[in-house]
């Protein structure tokens, strides 16, 4: 598990967000097409890819997508 790859997943669950936008220092709740749609696709996504059970307080607490990296990585 890195660090990339955990953003590259992440930014797999946008369809109309560039993936060049979104880097590990990204604040997610600022990208336009952010929803409780996709954090929900993150939560999956995180369930399936790294087998981590993310609560909605784990992604309230994260501003960056590096933060939420830490998270997974600690509950790994």
């Amino acid at each position: 598990m890195n660090l990339q790859d955990f953003v590259e997943k992440f930014a797999e669950q946008f369809d109309e967000t560039d993936a060049n936008e979104i880097q590990a220092n990204t604040v997610f709740k600022d990208l336009d097409e952010w929803s409780s749609l996709i954090a929900l696709s993150v939560i999956a996504m995180v369930d399936e890819e790294y087998e981590v059970a993310l609560k909605g307080d784990d992604i309230r607490n994260a501003s960056t997508i590096e933060d939420l990296y830490n998270v997974v990585k600690a509950k790994h």
